[in-house]
């Protein structure tokens, strides 16, 4: 039996969070989780692995110089699997260092195994070699989430495959349908269309990413129509049928659909079934979820729940938040966050970030708002790295020149969100980015340019926006 007073399950960027904080506060802290490696889905499976695939495919196809040096450009002719996935493997294994190091330097105990609750105050940590019983005066579940499975067809790893398989494809396939238009399934389709994968993607939503500024959104559907991706929206899927070394896809209005891989992407739920969680006297939703409240805390107060296992936004970025603010609560340390400022990274191609409200969101709520926009096109930077379709647009109330929100789709989109989102975090106007001066060439520029059109929309203001 081990004591502490903090355990937590899972090993994912929420898990890792809340292990760390506890202990940098001295507190005697565990983690485990089912995996011999840590990093759970974020690291092994899922964040690190497609993104470092996402690298790998735009430098060996040469994807972002061919604006400039034709569509025929490339670095590596006849790439192979192998080829991409060689800098993931890389990339994985140093996370995994660097996370299995970080948890040693703060005397964090690391257990192999798979948990589960004896009791709302005991967990069983069951690994290859031995079982290990852990009592600990608070708890952490970080288990994250798994992709939902088809009915009625097994998924295969080759003809049939899921966010945990699509990597370990042994070839490039020519074809692909891939079941829902949410983020992974956008990133992955984008991904596979610029490695000239014909690509068809089946969504029951008329507008993919409801969360997205439509305008941002309609643009990313332009360019991936572009660039081998056929968009099949308001269909849904009746069945899946596996034909003479590929799948097809039966759909409700009568079509069917054939391609070599089927990707199956119709959301996520909650790694939750091993945990017994009716031994804690717990419950999930039937989509594996933990329902909490504002401060992570489930029925059991003494029991936290973070990351992808309670649901939206099921972000990296937000999960390791949502980890540090779980053990702060639990041992009293006062800690702040607003979601309302999360940034949101989606990495399509081309990639989509935001931070705020969306024109559709202040539309409905009658905010009276004016944007200020500025196109890659019009910015040297943009010129010169062959961006030419990029788009930053500024949210920004008409009588106080608050800024509302931030919307960004090209290259670097997810770096650049976060000068918006501090000035936005600050209350800040327009008018600082009129005012401010930016490195040129960069795409930092994007907010001078847009903030000019902001302001000569509205005029200039009434008092300095440095005070």
């Amino acid at each position: 039996m081990i004591d502490l007073d903090l355990f937590v399950i899972g090993t994912g960027p929420a898990g890792q969070r809340a292990a760390i904080q506890a202990a940098k506060l001295g507190k005697r802290v565990g983690i485990c989780d089912r995996r011999e490696v840590v990093g759970g889905v974020c690291v092994n499976t899922g964040t690190i692995p497609s993104k470092t695939f996402r690298e790998a495919l735009l430098y060996l196809t040469g994807y972002l110089q061919r604006p400039i040096y034709g569509e025929s450009y490339t670095l590596k002719e006849d790439l192979e699997m192998g080829d991409l996935l060689f800098r993931c493997q890389h990339v994985v294994q140093q996370q995994i260092h660097v996370i299995r190091q970080q948890m040693r330097r703060n005397g964090v105990t690391i257990l192999s195994g798979t948990a589960s609750f004896r009791n709302p105050h005991e967990v069983e940590v069951r690994g290859h070699r031995r079982a290990t019983r852990v009592r600990s005066k608070y708890f952490v579940i970080a288990t994250g989430s798994e992709p939902a499975a088809p009915a009625g067809v097994a998924v295969d790893g080759s003809t049939v495959v899921t966010a945990d398989e699509i990597l370990n494809l042994e070839s490039l396939p020519r074809s692909m349908t891939v079941v829902g238009a949410g983020v992974i399934g956008l990133e992955y389709a984008s991904m596979f269309g610029a490695l000239d994968t014909e690509i068809t993607i089946i969504d029951k939503r008329q507008r993919p990413l409801e969360f997205v500024d439509s305008e941002i959104i309609d643009s990313l559907l332009y360019q991936m129509r572009n660039k081998n991706c056929v968009f099949r929206l308001g269909e849904e899927v009746e069945s899946i049928h596996l034909r003479n070394g590929g799948a097809e896809a039966w759909l409700k209005s009568g079509k069917r659909i054939r391609s070599e891989v089927l990707f199956y992407s119709i959301g996520r739920v909650g790694a939750t079934a091993s945990l017994n969680l009716e031994a804690a006297d717990l419950e999930s939703d039937h989509r594996g979820r933990i329902p909490v409240g504002v401060t992570f805390q489930t029925q059991q107060h003494h029991i936290y729940a973070v990351g992808d296992v309670i649901g939206f936004p099921a972000l990296a970025s937000t999960s390791m938040e949502q980890g540090r603010m779980a053990a702060c609560h639990a041992f009293d340390v006062p800690c702040e966050s607003i979601p309302e400022l999360f940034p949101y990274g989606i990495y399509s191609i081309p990639e989509m970030s935001m931070v705020g409200n969306t024109e559709e969101e202040l539309t409905r709520n009658r905010v009276p708002y004016e944007v200020g926009t500025a196109r890659y096109r019009e910015i040297a930077r943009g010129v010169i790295l062959g961006d030419d379709s990029g788009l930053l647009k500024i949210l920004f109330h008409r009588d106080t020149r608050k800024i509302l929100g931030v919307h960004i789709i090209g290259t670097g989109a997810a770096e650049l969100i976060h000068i918006g989102q501090a000035v936005f975090a600050l209350n800040g106007t327009i008018d600082y980015f009129v005012d401010t001066v930016f490195n040129y060439p960069t795409f930092a520029e994007c907010y001078k340019v847009a903030g000019l059109d902001g302001f000569n929309k509205v005029g200039p203001p009434k008092t300095s926006p440095f005070g």
